[in-house]
């Protein structure tokens, strides 16, 4: 009788949680399309359900960012997650089916396993070939998951363009402008667990271990094309175009003394914003170094006026943060000590 009460205490705990993951939308695909073991310990679709909590999917953004002056508009915040805090949100949402204290030693008991289960199943919830860490013969991640960093941006950039990059690595060796593939299988690249826009401007990442540096950049679809805002005159309608030779437009922008070579970008007169396409046209063409024939044609045109994809990117700051530089004389200071010692007590 005692064995066939345990099994009946898990066939219920097992319907009970079901019905929790039910509820919150996320069976998820019966047949292990998505290489969640339909034979685990767990049924598939709450394993499915666990992982996505682990994911800190269903959690109310006031538990993640209690106050909004905690992320303020263009921010963006950088945090680990403590495994711990997920665990007990796991085990929480399995109590949901446990009614005596026999059903919670064997929920105790299986827990291990459980965690195995959703070890596995959390890195499968965002599954893409380009980052995907290294498998067993069966496709599944091997090992337990390890610590998870992630970060919060709260930025228009988010809200326009929804379909932004972000790629994390766990070594900082490669050239910031070094142009990256779409489909990256770098063995030092982090994976994402989750991606997601929580509100328009407010977008959620989370990585499968702890970068040393991460790029964000605009999406790669269609062209585009543009100036430059004159750094020297940001808030006026000032803008500077770099150069390119035509003929070899690979090369990158032409250089003098180490710096881009550019030229102004011209604007309608009582226009400020609007730029006078034939004035712009004439100066490329003079400029030199550009191979540009006269009169200029459209593609010459075009390849100036190319821009690829901005490209963000976050990682160790080259500062010697155990330098001190003193700016203050000693003298100052034992001055200003002598004042407030006197002040306090007279």
């Amino acid at each position: 009788m005692k064995n066939f009460g345990a099994e009946v205490a898990l066939t219920i705990n097992a319907n009970a949680t079901l019905k929790l993951a039910d509820v919150a939308g996320v069976r998820g695909d019966s047949n292990g399309e998505d290489r969640v073991d339909p034979n685990g310990v767990v049924p598939a679709s709450i394993v499915r359900f666990l992982a996505r909590l682990r994911l800190l999917e269903g959690v109310p953004f006031n538990y993640l960012v209690p106050d909004a002056t905690m992320l303020p508009m263009e921010t963006i915040r950088f945090f680990y997650v403590d495994r711990n805090w997920l665990d007990a949100l796991i085990q929480g949402a399995l109590s949901v089916g446990t009614v005596n204290s026999s059903d919670r030693e064997q929920l105790a008991v299986l827990y291990p396993n459980v965690r195995k289960e959703v070890d596995v199943a959390e890195r499968m919830v965002r599954m893409k070939d380009a980052d995907a860490p290294a498998v067993d013969a069966e496709g599944r991640p091997i090992g337990v998951s390890g610590q998870m960093t992630g970060f919060l941006m709260r930025s228009k950039i988010v809200s326009g363009w929804p379909g932004l990059h972000v790629r994390a690595y766990a070594t900082d060796t490669r050239p910031d402008d070094q142009t990256i593939p779409d489909m990256d299988t770098s063995p030092d690249r982090v994976r994402l667990l989750r991606m997601e826009r929580l509100a328009p401007a407010v977008l959620l990442v989370l990585f499968d271990g702890v970068p040393a540096v991460v790029h964000i950049e605009e999406p790669r679809s269609g062209i585009q094309f543009g100036v430059r805002v004159d750094p020297a005159a940001p808030n006026t309608a000032k803008a500077l175009l770099p150069l390119r030779d035509v003929t070899h437009p690979n090369n990158g922008f032409l250089k003098s003394g180490g710096n881009d070579r550019t030229v102004k970008v011209p604007f309608r007169k009582g226009a400020p914003g609007v730029i006078n396409i034939h004035e712009l046209a004439e100066g490329l063409r003079t400029a030199g170094g550009t191979n540009i024939s006269n009169p200029i044609d459209s593609a010459q045109f075009a390849m100036e006026l190319l821009r690829f994809p901005f490209r963000q990117v976050f990682g160790e700051v080259e500062v010697d943060f155990d330098q001190f530089v003193a700016t203050l004389a000693m003298s100052t200071l034992v001055d200003r000590f002598g004042l407030a010692e006197r002040v306090l007590n007279p």
